[in-house]
């Protein structure tokens, strides 16, 4: 069976909704932590779990979602830069580079291989953290004003 447009929207919006959970949970476990210049093994452990849900949430929202809101709206999806231009349009995003600056985030974590000193990137990921979930919370909100819900 082909999946129709709605359908992999809502789909990946549903994802989306489930990592966030997922990040959420992360994201207050370790804003009790705090930044510190050494974690125990179960606080690194914590972090290291908040940077990885951090990327993949952000990949979901970016890489799927918007995407995919596109592809609902009868556009052809192109780069994500382009999606990236229309959420700006769509008034989702403040700027592109805001975006592109959730996105560097998640590739520094992606490509981060030293592990000695990770504080300035937990940092970061701690700081970035609202904005993702506000940007998701804003997008599930147009999907939800825009296109009907398939699939429940």
């Amino acid at each position: 069976m082909h999946e129709t447009a709605l359908e992999v929207l809502w789909n990946n919006v549903r994802n989306l909704a489930s990592s966030l959970k997922w990040l959420s949970r992360s994201y207050a476990t370790c804003l009790e932590y705090g930044l510190k210049q050494i974690y125990n093994d179960d606080e690194f452990d914590d972090f290291e779990n908040l940077t990885s849900r951090y990327a993949r949430t952000t990949d979901l929202l970016i890489n799927k979602v918007l995407r995919s809101i596109d592809y609902a709206e009868f556009l052809e999806p192109g780069s994500p830069i382009d999606s990236a231009n229309r959420a700006e349009k769509r008034g989702l995003i403040e700027s592109v580079a805001s975006l592109r600056d959730l996105k560097d985030l998640r590739n520094e974590i992606a490509h981060e291989y030293e592990t000695g000193d990770l504080g300035e990137l937990f940092g970061s990921v701690l700081e970035a953290t609202p904005l993702v979930l506000a940007l998701a919370d804003k997008v599930a909100a147009y999907c939800r004003q825009n296109f009907p819900v398939t699939g429940d």
